[in-house]
């Protein structure tokens, strides 16, 4: 019998081997580049040694000319003899009457009375250098020389897998769909802009007579400025020529506009001083360098959403690092950007960007964070921050599964971070941040479950060590604005992902990847929930509760809110019959978690309570309305409402059990009324369902039928359910209403401070005249 895998064996192949072997892999990058600059640099230092050698050996002598008319024969002459004599080359004649003479292997130019002539600094007259190469042909040569010394380890590099396709093609295959950054690692080793040189044939330059004419599209000195008519010429030859010589040069030119008014703009290639070139040149780079990309490197997205380009095209080898060098320009200005349009411009530019980026992870964790700050900042306009959205959600549909989880992690901490302060004016932007953020998990079900699973655990053991180490202030880690919506948070994701309303593909709600999520997250905000149980802390507990009847409602999952909410309308704040009596507003529970002093023992608080809780009760039973056990349901909480309504109405004409009864009976009778009205729904809605039971004839073992129990009758046709739809649409009145008039006070004020303003300043004038006279 084969011998058995170890116990030990099968668990560091299951937990641990993956790692360790994308340790290995790292490492191995690491070192194939290292490998590569040494022998690069050991290349360059043997060609310094050899050149310095060079010009270090002596002259050789000149023949005589008896011995170059009359040579000695070959026979007659050692081999270290004619070795070391010099050889004389016919003479090569140019166009221009200049005669070239090789010696040595070694060109020198001769004008026609034979000497050669030199300027101040030893050159020659007619372009010679002091090795006998022409300049024309010197810059050929050192342009070959650069991108030989680039390219040499490159070369070597690529016979390597060119060998390793031969002997092992489909290892060289599984390298280039899963790792195709190991095959084209030199990319992401670019630093040096100087070095890019567009798709262009290399060609010898023309000398001319004439002395250069700035272009406006070529190299430039260093500092230059860029004029509106520079700008106007390359928007042309992008537009109508796509040139990716225009596009270098608008590349360069907007990084040196990210570093205006910085330290670091001396050392850029251009300088901008003219507001309207800066405005036009931004607008430029931005609008027209995606489409000059298109041009030269069609995407083309398939049915899964994923992208394909032509990476071995010499095109995409010369553009990808200009690109680099603009995604690190886009992204500096954004953190530097205040104007709400320009900076929705910018970040629009991003978007086309992205299937050029996707090989190139450091870059796209950068320009991830940055899009994630615009975001989440509340104080952004709510059209930039859907564009920043727009761009986090379409790098995780393209990008692969370790760029996915950066993403979503960068995104909930984000989220955690821009929830701190809630308030009136927040509030709208918060939601919009978990709405969008949680559609974002159900892109990758498999990553999302694992990045959820993670932050509940994370939220599991804050709670569990708030129990455990109870201290003074060992709560506030749990009752804060950030742990509620960090829950809130989690139910929207589940409930988006987890109903088969929301997702057509889910048959059920426990067919979802994301389901096994919905316990552990239940159990964590019930224990929040109760964890103080004290009427200071009843709105938090509002806020949790709405968040399990969202979660409940959505995953058709049954929560026993029921308790926790009686708990709230049988506690001595809601009990007082004499609360005292307040001019204060009402609060809303909608931003406080935490009730302020003053309001303790209100009757303005206790009303609060008491709608609060007829509202959260009527919605808890109205996700159950249709439900077959519904009567079995509502039957406890309709006796505990009406002993609750009993001790309310109850009058003694004993004073003494009029006194002890005095802390049972009820609030008012708005609230009265409210629970009342409740009861009664329950009532008649558990006589509608059991009217449609008698019709049935099934028994409670048959779960199919029991499931589609009234599924084809609205929910509105019952009679708690239409009670419901209600009251929320006079809730959406009553809120509509409150907004409007919040406005109104803030404009109020906004003119009251203008108003203010003006009179200081004439204040400030007078006493200014008052002086001078």
């Amino acid at each position: 019998m084969p011998n058995r895998a170890k116990k030990s064996t099968k668990k560091f192949e299951k937990n641990h081997l993956k790692d360790v072997l994308e340790r290995r892999k790292d490492f191995a990058k690491i070192k194939q580049r290292q490998q590569i600059k040494a022998k690069r640099k050991a290349r360059n230092a043997s060609d310094k040694a050899r050149a310095s050698d060079e010009e270090q050996e002596p002259a050789p002598k000149k023949a005589r000319k008896s011995d170059t008319q009359n040579p000695a024969p070959f026979n007659e002459k050692s081999v270290d003899e004619f070795i070391q004599d010099a050889f004389e080359l016919p003479e090569i004649k140019h166009k221009q009457g200049k005669h070239t003479k090789i010696t040595n292997g070694v060109k020198e130019g001769f004008n026609k009375t034979g000497k050669r002539k030199r300027d101040d600094d030893g050159a020659s007259e007619e372009g010679l250098s002091d090795s006998g190469i022409s300049e024309e042909q010197g810059d050929v040569l050192d342009d070959e020389g650069e991108e030989s010394a680039e390219e040499g380890g490159l070369e070597m590099h690529q016979d390597d897998l060119d060998a390793l396709a031969e002997k092992d093609p489909e290892f060289y295959k599984y390298l280039k769909e899963n790792d195709a950054e190991l095959l084209d690692f030199d990319e992401d080793g670019f630093e040096d802009d100087q070095s890019i040189k567009p798709d262009e044939p290399k060609r010898k330059k023309q000398k001319s007579k004439e002395p250069p004419q700035d272009s406006g599209m070529g190299t430039g000195d260093g500092g230059s400025e860029v004029t509106m008519a520079m700008v106007k010429k390359w928007k042309t030859a992008l537009s109508e020529q796509h040139s990716l010589a225009a596009m270098k040069q608008i590349v360069l030119a907007f990084r040196s506009a990210t570093f205006v008014n910085t330290d670091d703009a001396k050392e850029q290639k251009y300088s901008i001083s003219s507001p309207e070139v800066y405005h036009q040149l931004l607008v430029v780079a931005l609008e027209h360098i995606p489409d000059v990309l298109r041009h030269h490197l069609p995407v083309q997205e398939l049915a899964s959403g994923k992208i394909r380009i032509a990476t071995e095209s010499k095109k995409y080898r010369n553009t990808i690092p200009l690109l680099k060098i603009h995604a690190a320009s886009i992204q500096r200005l954004l953190e530097n950007l205040s104007d709400a349009s320009t900076t929705k411009l910018t970040v629009s530019s991003l978007i086309p960007l992205l299937p050029y980026l996707l090989s190139h992870k450091k870059v796209l964790r950068g320009l991830c964070k940055t899009c994630v700050e615009i975001w989440s900042d509340i104080a952004t306009t709510e059209a930039t921050r859907v564009t920043a959205f727009i761009f986090i959600r379409r790098l995780v549909v393209t990008s692969d599964a370790s760029i996915r989880e950066a993403v979503l992690k960068t995104t909930y901490q984000g989220l955690v971070k821009g929830s701190r302060t809630t308030n009136v004016h927040t509030l709208a932007g918060i939601n919009l941040m978990k709405n969008s953020a949680a559609e974002l998990w159900g892109l990758d079900a498999n990553i999302g479950y694992t990045t959820g699973f993670n932050y509940i655990r994370q939220l599991a053991i804050h709670l569990r060590q708030t129990v455990n180490h109870p201290s003074s202030d060992s709560y506030k880690t749990i009752y804060n604005w950030q742990y509620v919506h960090a829950l809130d948070f989690w139910s929207r994701v589940l409930s988006t992902h987890c109903s088969p309303a929301n997702n057509p593909n889910l048959k059920e709600a426990s067919s979802s990847p994301l389901h096994p999520l919905i316990y552990p997250l239940v159990q964590i905000t019930m224990g929040a929930l109760r964890l103080i149980p004290t009427p200071t802390y009843f709105p938090l507990r509002f806020h949790l509760s709405r968040a399990l009847l969202r979660l409940s409602f959505a995953t058709t999952t049954f929560i026993p809110l029921a308790p926790s909410l009686l708990e709230v309308l049988s506690s001595p704040e809601c009990s007082k019959s004499n609360p005292k009596p307040s001019t204060l507003a009402p609060l809303d529970f909608s931003i406080i978690l935490r009730a302020p002093k003053s309001y303790l023992g209100t009757r303005v608080y206790q009303d609060g309570l008491d709608t609060e809780i007829s509202e959260l009760l009527a919605e808890f039973f109205h996700i159950w309305t249709k439900h077959i056990a519904f009567p079995e349901l509502a039957l406890p909480p309709i006796v505990h409402l009406k002993r609750w309504l009993k001790a309310a109405n109850s009058k003694s004409h004993d004073a003494k059990i009029s006194s002890q009864r005095s802390r049972r009976r009820g609030g008012s009778s708005k609230t009265q009324t409210a629970i009342s009205l409740l009861v009664q729904k329950l009532e008649l809605n558990t006589s509608f369902i059991e009217g449609k039971r008698r019709e049935v004839r099934f028994g409670p073992t048959d779960r199919e039928e029991v499931e589609n129990f009234l599924r084809d009758v609205p929910s509105e046709d019952t009679p708690l359910g239409g009670f419901v739809v209600g009251e929320r649409k006079r809730k959406e009145e009553r809120e509509k209403i409150l907004k409007e008039g919040r406005r109104e006070d803030q404009q109020g004020k906004n003119e009251m401070k203008v108003a203010q303003d003006d009179i200081s300043e004439d204040k400030s004038e007078d006493e200014a005249a008052m002086e001078l006279n």
